[in-house]
């Protein structure tokens, strides 16, 4: 591998901006508000939980695939870029298909679609840092990765907060952004120098692309049950955390009764994502010295108080305060959950192992949606009454992932770089 010029280290990661431009804005600010033209008022929590559980399980079927087929790509292009612009391309199409809707099933196809082409692109491009970067440079890499997600989450939710906050919302102005920032950060990413793969360098040589997945999923449980325990308890912090997220904005919209939903909920998300951006690296170095554990104790144990809490405030401040303490539990959480994960993950096959991680991030995310018909049915019984059992459900379940932790048995000696928190 060569040696990277500065300039590449913001190439290589110039479309997670993207990215997390797109789907922040989309999935908090854009669709919520969207929706709300075609479907039962009474009924929104479901059909938006609907909705983005299907997409999101498509998004984690279609990442691995993509991946897997680029890691077999002969291209005279290189492996990723072709899978990268192919998905980005068809981005553009389906997004103006949300923009054309004008009703609930063509959202429904359009979304169906965006998610199918977008995952197509992100598989591939999470090849970059393994494929081009020296090891003793991924730790540096992954940061900046991580830095270009928030960046796009705190950017992105504030983009969309603008458009679809003003009266009518501007929904083709917010979808119109989401291209052209998508477009500028594909050009620059695309602009990676990638060395054609000739077929002996195909990594495992011979294997299907059918056979690769199967094998990506498959973990020696009983070699690694340390693991297991600690996804699992992954998986429950987060599934309360996207919980909230997911239904942020109706919750402003029904209780707080904002004038401008959609911008308060995207300050909302914002001011985590500001407190995410300012603790990860702080607590990164903070695992190294007293611990993955007790940090991720400590991060559990706000986000379930800040969560229940959250129920009580009716004014955008308090809101913003429990929304504050979200966001540093998170920054410390991921942090230092994912320098565990990587403690105890077999070194050989430490890329399938994260990625396994990542689909306990992204099964959280769906999960998360289910609760949409939940929410509905008891607002139905009396007024607000589903939104107090989201809380409640997020905070338990918040609480449960930290108790969970306690069955990870952690050996002495800590091997993490700070710099791969940010490979989340």
């Amino acid at each position: 591998m060569k040696n990277l010029r500065a300039i590449e280290y913001i190439t290589m990661n110039a479309y997670w901006f993207g990215l997390a431009y797109l789907w922040n804005g989309m999935h908090v600010i854009i669709l919520p508000s969207l929706l709300l033209r075609f479907v039962p008022e009474n009924l929104k929590n479901t059909y938006l939980g609907f909705l983005t559980f299907i997409g999101l399980v498509l998004a984690m079927l279609v990442q691995p695939i993509s991946g897997a087929i680029s890691d077999r790509s002969a291209s005279r292009w290189g492996r990723r870029r072709p899978l990268i612009l192919l998905g980005t391309v068809l981005d553009f199409v389906f997004i103006a298909g949300l923009a054309l809707s004008t009703n609930y099933w063509m959202v429904f196809v359009s979304y169906f679609f965006l998610q199918l082409a977008s995952n197509t692109a992100h598989g591939p491009a999470q090849g970059f840092i393994p494929d081009l970067v020296p090891e003793d440079k991924r730790g540096l890499l992954s940061g900046i990765k991580n830095l270009a997600d928030i960046g796009g989450l705190i950017v992105g939710s504030l983009a969309a907060a603008y458009f679809m906050g003003s009266s009518p919302p501007n929904t083709i102005g917010a979808l119109f952004s989401i291209c052209a920032v998508l477009f500028v950060c594909a050009a620059i990413t695309l602009t990676v120098h990638e060395q054609p793969q000739t077929m002996d360098q195909r990594t495992p040589l011979g294997e299907s692309i059918a056979e690769s997945i199967r094998r990506t999923f498959q973990i020696d449980y009983r070699l690694y049950p340390d693991y297991v325990w600690l996804i699992a308890s992954r998986f429950l912090i987060l599934l309360g955390i996207y919980a909230i997220q997911g239904f942020a904005q109706y919750y402003i919209r029904d209780v707080l009764r904002a004038p401008n939903p959609e911008g308060f909920t995207g300050s909302l998300v914002a001011i985590i994502g500001i407190f995410v951006f300012l603790l990860s690296l702080p607590a990164g170095y903070l695992a190294d010295r007293v611990g993955r554990k007790p940090l991720i104790y400590l991060a559990g144990l706000v986000a379930a108080v800040a969560a229940f809490v959250l129920q009580f405030p009716r004014s955008f401040t308090g809101l913003a305060i429990c929304g504050g303490f979200i966001g540093m539990a998170l920054g410390i959480f991921l942090s230092a959950n994912w320098a565990l994960a990587t403690d105890l993950i077999p070194k050989t096959e430490a890329g399938k192992y994260l990625g396994l991680s990542n689909l306990a991030t992204a099964g959280a995310g769906a999960t998360s949606r289910l609760i949409g018909p939940l929410i509905d049915t008891f607002n139905m019984l009396s007024p607000n009454l589903g939104y107090t059992l989201l809380f409640v459900i997020a905070a338990g379940v918040i609480l449960a992932g930290t108790t969970l932790l306690h069955k990870v048995q952690v050996k002495s000696g800590f091997s993490c770089k700070i710099g791969d928190v940010g490979t989340l």
